[in-house]
């Protein structure tokens, strides 16, 4: 029996409540970032699938495959009506960049110099032998690069933190070569780029699988078996909203596992080392504009967990080598590594004919580093959004000033940007000096602006502008057969004040060659002397390039550090070589 309330509900076809709303579909942003993920993933793929067509056949069909789910996704990225659907396509994408960055360590894995010395630094610690300090010259030649340095030698031992090592060591049953070290930090930015993708908010997810997995920058970095991609891991975590570390004076869980994985991160490479001071400074900001906000013990309880964690890391080496392990960690800032890289110092390498003030460079780095950590300070409300960007600019000073030194930390850009975000600083506490407070602040924030700049921005002009000390001429030149040069005779002049202990390198593109070893001639120049140089090539001959590419003798000396290069066009030394027949 029904009451008169009761409604009897006769099967038929459903409709849509009039309190209900069908869900809203993507935002366009979303569907053109994860377009832009998905096309991103070709950069690059064509190579492999070329050289594991050849090769491994079973790869060749995996890459196709991944061309089809690229190809797949580009299309539901476009068509998909709701966002949990999109999301699914933004987890394919990823899916698709972990595969063919699997596949393309498959066909390339052995690595480059950083692997091969990250591996033999394993072995070394599995065998119970020292790590530091010790040259292993048998790992390079044959195509693997060399680092040479002022002094007229190469780096020929282990300058990195030891937590590359550590974890390469369970992975040295992988093979000879650098093939351990590779698989380890192809692994680690595989895991940075899951952890990163995972952190970040839904729509932006993709915007992690670009980054880190698209247009083949990253994978290859992976694939050569550099350290710094097993830092750029651990700092994915720390740089996802840092802004929020120590949030309410406590640090919690989470903010001393963020500590941790700093700690870690210095551990595994230098760079880090770079960018924990402007988090720190970042993070006291933040904390002590909240209202009671305990900025000091905070910071100092993050950067005490993890200086720990760093300490615990290096301990075995402290104690069994400590002289050669500090020498070690130290050595990328102590070497004395030629110029090379894509920033300032390009106008001494490339467009002048040296400078006699190279070290300037390291100190216009120094400087403009300096001058940005107080800046970060002083206007952090405005800067620090970009804090996790201002450390790398003063890369762009340094004597060795290549492009690696920025894009291997760009997905913490990313990361920063979408998870830090202006408003993050809006409460952020700055000091306010008389001068930036007052009713003419803004040309006192210029004026501080640039009198923090300006030494920096000194100290480079003073090293470009510098003249190349020694002036060289090619006299004679051998070559045993067409095409090649065996020998060169060099009359050299050292136009300044100091003798001078040259070493020559013959180079023809943006690299530098092996040094060329010195047959006879003075140790030194003496200062306003001259000297006869005769000159054998490195490996019996030097190939020339072809008619009109440019030739450049090059003099490094270490005390103090300088270049003198000058052009010698390839007719000349033909033109000697008939001469001296």
């Amino acid at each position: 029996m029904y009451s008169a309330e009761t409604t009897l509900v006769v099967p038929g076809p459903r409709t849509q409540s009039a309190g209900s709303a069908p869900p809203a579909p993507p935002a366009q942003w979303h569907r053109v970032l994860t377009l832009l993920a998905d096309i991103g993933l070709m950069i690059g793929t064509r190579a492999v699938w070329t050289s594991a067509a050849g090769h491994r056949p079973l790869v060749a069909a995996v890459i196709s495959l991944c061309y089809a789910s690229i190809l797949v996704c580009g299309v539901l990225a476009l068509v998909v009506g709701r966002a949990r659907s999109l999301a699914r396509v933004d987890l394919c994408v990823l899916v698709t960049g972990v595969t063919l960055t699997l596949c393309a360590w498959i066909m390339l894995h052995n690595g480059s110099d950083e692997a091969l010395l990250t591996t033999q630094a394993a072995r070394e610690l599995a065998a119970g032998h020292p790590v530091y300090g010790q040259p292993w010259p048998w790992l390079f030649g044959h195509g693997v690069a060399l680092t040479p340095t002022v002094t007229g030698g190469y780096d020929l031992t282990y300058g990195y933190p030891p937590l590359a090592p550590l974890l390469t060591v369970p992975f040295l049953w992988l093979g000879h070569g650098g093939t351990p070290a590779t698989a380890v930090s192809t692994g680690a930015l595989i895991a940075g780029t899951v952890a990163l993708w995972r952190m970040l908010p839904a729509p932006w997810r993709s915007a992690a699988t670009l980054v880190c997995l698209g247009f083949g920058m990253l994978p290859s970095y992976g694939r050569l078996g550099y350290p710094a991609i097993v830092a750029l891991a651990l700092l994915v975590p720390v740089v996802v909203r840092w802004t929020r570390t120590g949030a309410g004076g406590r640090l919690g869980a989470g903010g001393l596992a963020r500590a941790a994985c700093l700690g870690a991160a210095c551990a595994a490479q230098q760079l880090p080392w770079f960018l924990a001071p402007f988090l720190l400074a970042g993070i006291y900001a933040v904390r002590r504009g909240e209202p009671g906000g305990r900025a000091a013990p905070v910071v100092l309880r993050y950067a005490g967990t993890a200086a720990g964690v760093w300490l615990l890391i290096n301990a075995y080496f402290v104690v069994s080598e400590p002289g050669r392990w500090l020498k070690g960690v130290a050595l990328p800032l102590t070497q004395g590594a030629v110029l090379h890289g894509q920033g300032v110092v390009g106008i001494s390498l490339y467009l002048t004919d040296g400078s006699d003030r190279i070290v300037w460079y390291s100190r216009a780095s120094l400087l403009l580093l300096a001058g940005l950590l107080v800046l970060l300070v002083l206007f952090v409300r405005r800067l620090g959004p970009a804090a996790t960007v201002l450390p790398w600019c003063a890369f762009y000073l340094a004597t060795r000033s290549q492009d690696g030194y920025y894009l291997l930390m760009t997905p913490l850009w990313l990361a920063a940007a979408v998870t830090a975000p202006a408003s993050a600083f809006a409460r952020a506490w700055q000091p306010r000096p008389g001068p930036l407070s007052g009713p003419h602040r803004r040309p006192a924030r210029i004026a501080a602006t640039a009198l923090l700049l300006a030494p920096a921005l000194a100290c480079a002009a003073v090293a470009a502008t510098g003249t190349p000390p020694l002036r060289m001429r090619v006299t004679q030149a051998r070559h045993p057969t067409p095409g090649t040069v065996s020998g060169l005779t060099l009359q050299v002049a050292n136009t300044g004040d100091t003798a001078l202990a040259p070493h020559f390198t013959l180079t023809t593109g943006q690299g530098m060659d092996p040094y060329w070893r010195v047959v006879r001639g003075p140790r030194t120049v003496p200062a306003h002397g001259t000297a006869r140089y005769e000159l054998r090539a490195p490996g019996g001959r030097f190939l020339l390039p072809r008619p009109g590419a440019r030739i450049r003798l090059r003099a490094f000396t270490a005390s103090p550090q300088t270049l003198s290069s000058t052009d010698v066009q390839g007719s000349v030394v033909r033109g000697s070589v008939r001469a001296a027949r």
